[in-house]
């Protein structure tokens, strides 16, 4: 996997170290968030979280459908809400800061190498001995280079709606408000089957209302060191029509909305499905809707001429069902049944089955497999990228 880059970026510069990630509804109350990164998951999503406590659907409310891969949940957005949320989220980031500033502390004290106790050093070896000391470093390097830190995993927020709200956005401008600071994007979540009437935000005007005070919500955030605010991302059903898609897909560009989430889980038995909790009810995720978000992917990569930011979700399990989200228009895969199933093992066996598959196809970089579905734009968009890349090598050249 260290031949393929699976490295990904958003328009706005912001880099995913990896194009695998954990779906939301794995850590609803963000209380594992840093141990969840370093089973490898390029990015991590939190939630959803909900403005106000509350303790979802009875139990039980999550049942395995172990003959078909699947798995149906009724949680219904139970959360401890966004105060508790806030405080989790508030924890992790200082714990990052202070990891980062002894990290440097570190490597500014490695680099001062033997000169760090100054005149001490000096009364201990001779010129000759400083100077076998420096080779046997310089060798000892070159066979044994340091291990370079690995880029730190990205944090995503997902924003739900308390059962008992009866405001369309208000829900969500809470969630933006208070939690959007330490997010490194935000996800509006329509898509839940088991909140009543969430789904019917996801039709025209309702979208339109909610995700246009979502961006004027989140453009009140402050920036960031780098100067820049968290994305802000929408995810939808796998149960839409053709007609939805296309408003869907119209409001996301017309309002500027940074990405999709395609997609949730599904409301709909496939008849292939032979588990006797096929009868639940609930989202059903997993391999049963595989093709189904593979093929919404493919429909809104197409709807919004590949300009549209897409993680792609349902029924990753292998390093193949990756590849074929990418192809499709997915820039960013993530997993959660999978996950239930087989432990943290996935992530890395994903990671690798992935690099291979790319390796084999002859790409080298995971931006290479998005959209191969779709010829006509990933020929334009493969052309636009190479004529910036040689645009930038000449002003590095002329510089």
């Amino acid at each position: 996997s260290s031949k393929v880059d699976l490295s990904i970026q958003t328009k706005d510069g912001l880099t995913f170290p990896s194009c695998i990630g954990l779906a939301a509804g794995f850590d609803k109350d963000g209380v594992a968030i840093q141990n969840l990164m370093d089973l490898g998951f390029g990015f991590v999503e939190i939630g959803s979280v909900t403005p106000r406590p509350q303790p979802g659907n009875p139990k039980p409310r999550m049942f395995r459908l172990l003959e078909d891969g699947g798995i149906i949940n009724r949680f219904g957005f139970n959360s401890v809400g966004a105060d508790a949320v806030e405080d989790n989220l508030k924890a992790f980031r200082e714990k990052e800061k202070e990891e980062l500033k002894d990290n440097r502390g570190k490597r500014k004290t490695e680099g001062k190498g033997d000169d760090a106790d100054g005149d001490n050093a000096a009364t201990l070896l001779n010129s000759s001995s400083k100077i076998l000391v420096s080779v046997f470093k310089s060798t000892w390097s070159f066979f044994f280079p340091p291990i370079s830190p690995q880029p730190r995993s990205l944090l995503g927020v997902n924003l739900g709606k308390n059962k008992t709200s009866t405001k369309e956005t208000e829900d969500y401008e809470i969630g933006i408000e208070k939690l959007g600071k330490y997010a490194d994007y935000l996800v509006i979540n329509i898509s839940s089957p088991n909140t009543p009437g969430l789904r019917n935000l996801q039709q025209n005007e309702p979208i339109r209302r909610l995700l246009k005070v979502g961006i004027q919500k989140r453009d009140e955030l402050p920036r960031d060191s780098s100067g820049k605010r968290p994305p802000l991302f929408v995810k939808i059903a796998p149960d839409l029509d053709n007609s939805e898609m296309e408003d869907i897909a119209k409001a996301v560009i017309e309002l500027g909305i940074d990405g999709m989430l395609v997609t949730n889980t599904s409301n709909q038995r496939p008849s292939t499905l032979i588990s006797d909790n096929s009868i639940e009810a609930g989202g059903l995720s997993g391999s049963p809707i595989r093709e189904t978000s593979t093929e919404c992917i493919r429909k809104m990569y197409k709807l919004t001429n590949g300009n549209v930011f897409i993680i792609g979700i349902g029924g990753v399990g292998t390093g193949r069902e990756a590849f074929e989200k990418l192809a499709a228009g997915a820039s960013l895969v993530q997993i959660y049944s999978r996950m239930t199933y087989e432990g943290p093992g996935v992530v890395s066996r994903i990671r690798k089955e992935l690099s291979e598959i790319l390796l084999q196809n002859g790409h080298r970089e995971v931006i290479d497999a998005v959209g191969l579905d779709h010829p006509d734009i990933y020929w334009d968009k493969k052309m636009s990228r190479a004529k910036k890349s040689l645009e930038n090598e000449k002003v590095f050249t002329d510089f």
